[in-house]
């Protein structure tokens, strides 16, 4: 059964969509701790809009919060601190895809980070990565953070257009599992979001064994 955990080197890197591709690849259910900024949607809702299938379920957040902000500032805008023990994993004995806010690095809480919520879980990470000047350094430095807490990482996305000698040297660098790339797609619909999950589902099937 997949646990998967979605986060990515930074913000706006692909991880909803990434999110929706797994979900709807392997008919997961999904779930979003904590949900800061709830206009003009939610990720949740975006990820319910893009997958089909007929097993997936979509289960409340922890959190939903106002505030387009880091948790912990849109928290407390609104007199609320966030605690640990209230992220606890929905029941379901399905195959689970759990998606994260930002980066690890990204505060819930004093002492409380989002990679500290995903050790607390105690799921796999995908890490989304997305091309740009510094991205290779952010990427890195991610898939440290989860080394140092004995976190496995299940695959690394590759979001966005082709730059091999980038990918090849954060590839070669770190030995993590490669999965299918997601290329910037002009219209993002259900249609073009199964069309991924079939790669995903045949990289499951095969090298991600």
């Amino acid at each position: 059964m997949e646990r998967l955990f979605i986060t990515g080197i930074g913000t706006d890197v692909g991880k909803t969509v990434v999110a929706a591709i797994l979900t709807e690849a392997l008919g997961a259910d999904y779930w979003k701790p904590v949900q800061a900024g709830l206009t003009p949607t939610t990720d949740a809702a975006t990820v319910r809009s893009l997958v089909s299938n007929a097993d997936s379920q979509f289960h409340p957040e922890a959190y939903r919060l106002a505030l387009p902000a880091s948790p912990h500032a849109a928290a407390a805008a609104e007199g609320i601190a966030l605690t640990p023990s209230a992220f606890r994993l929905p029941h379901t004995d399905n195959h689970l895809v759990v998606e994260g806010a930002g980066g690890l690095l990204v505060p819930l809480a004093p002492g409380f980070l989002m990679v500290d919520l995903l050790a607390q879980l105690d799921l796999a990470a995908v890490v989304v990565s997305r091309n740009y000047l510094g991205s290779i350094n952010h990427t890195l430095l991610t898939l440290e953070a989860l080394r140092q807490r004995q976190v496995p990482v299940r695959g690394l996305v590759f979001n966005g257009e082709p730059t091999p000698a980038t990918e090849d040297f954060i590839a070669q660098h770190t030995g993590v599992p490669i999965m299918p790339r997601v290329l910037a797609e002009p219209v993002l619909d259900a249609t073009v979001i199964r069309r991924y999950a079939e790669e995903f589902r045949e990289w499951f099937a095969n090298a991600g064994r």
